[in-house]
């Protein structure tokens, strides 16, 4: 069966949050924004309220929440008391409930698959379904960097949430992609629930990109870059229905939503995946 068409968010992680590049992504049909309650100095709810309050209503709007300002930087918490007046928090400082709001990197504070891990993150994900239950929000999430140590602890004692977000793209080794479907299964979501993020590992302008060429995962990518390339497979390692970008140029973001009228081979993504695997058996863990 044919799942849904691919999607672009706009993602904030490193933007300068510039009203032009909110107006350039509406003008290319991206309508979702995903942002965190940590991005730009934990000041980029206030920042887009402040720059493009008028705007918000247009997107679908999802942050995160799980880090917090602390003596020595950012620290991480799975307090519930403490997630649950942060989403309170980012409704107040957007202006509006978010869409969605993800639990962020709960494995940072999740080391040992140990009994009290479980009962932390069950309470954190209980807290996100009551804000969504209050009204704070109107879904809520879970984005992993990595999902490994999750896998250990989810059961059916764990809230389900409404939508995954995980690394994807040709820089992911084969565990974390491997973990992600597992989680994904154990969650019972489907694909077009499945959001990926950081599909270039970072940057468009590292070396790696020059020495590959992603053009051979697509079934007719002659006219698109490399780097549209990558991006367009990146919806198939892990597979995604939506993959969350950054970028502070509206010309990117259009080459970008250009890439995904192009097909992927699948049989050469499940080839390159078997190798990754291999390659990952034959290193020492």
């Amino acid at each position: 069966m044919r799942g849904a068409d691919p999607r672009v968010v706009l993602g904030l992680h490193r933007s300068r949050h510039e009203r032009r590049l909110l107006t350039g992504a509406l003008d290319l049909g991206v309508t979702a924004l995903d942002t965190s309650s940590n991005y730009l100095g934990f000041r980029s709810h206030q920042a887009l309220a402040r720059t493009a309050g008028d705007l918000l209503p247009k997107f679908t709007v999802s942050t995160k929440v799980g880090y917090f300002p602390g003596p020595d930087g950012a620290e991480h918490s799975l307090d519930p008391v403490r997630l649950h007046a942060a989403v309170e928090q980012a409704a107040g400082d957007l202006g509006r409930e978010p869409d969605l709001v993800f639990l962020h990197n709960p494995e940072h504070s999740l080391r040992e698959a140990a009994p009290h891990n479980q009962d932390a993150l069950v309470q954190a994900c209980a807290a996100l379904d009551a804000a969504v239950a209050k009204g704070l929000c109107a879904a809520w999430g879970v984005a992993s960097w990595d999902p490994l140590p999750l896998l250990s602890l989810i059961d059916t004692t764990v809230p389900r949430p409404a939508v995954l977000m995980v690394r994807a793209g040709l820089l992911v080794g084969a565990r974390t992609l491997d973990a992600a479907d597992a989680l994904t299964e154990a969650w019972g979501l489907e694909s077009g629930k499945v959001w990926g993020m950081s599909p270039f590992g970072g940057s468009t302008s590292t070396p790696v990109w020059d020495r590959v060429d992603p053009r051979v995962f697509l079934r007719d990518g002659s006219r698109l870059s490399r780097v549209q390339a990558a991006f367009r497979t990146a919806y198939h390692l892990p597979r995604v229905g939506s993959v969350a970008v950054g970028t502070d140029g509206p010309a990117h973001l259009g080459e970008l939503v250009g890439a995904l009228a192009a097909g992927v081979d699948e049989r050469t993504v499940q080839e390159y995946r078997r190798l990754l695997r291999d390659r990952s058996r034959a290193q020492p863990a």
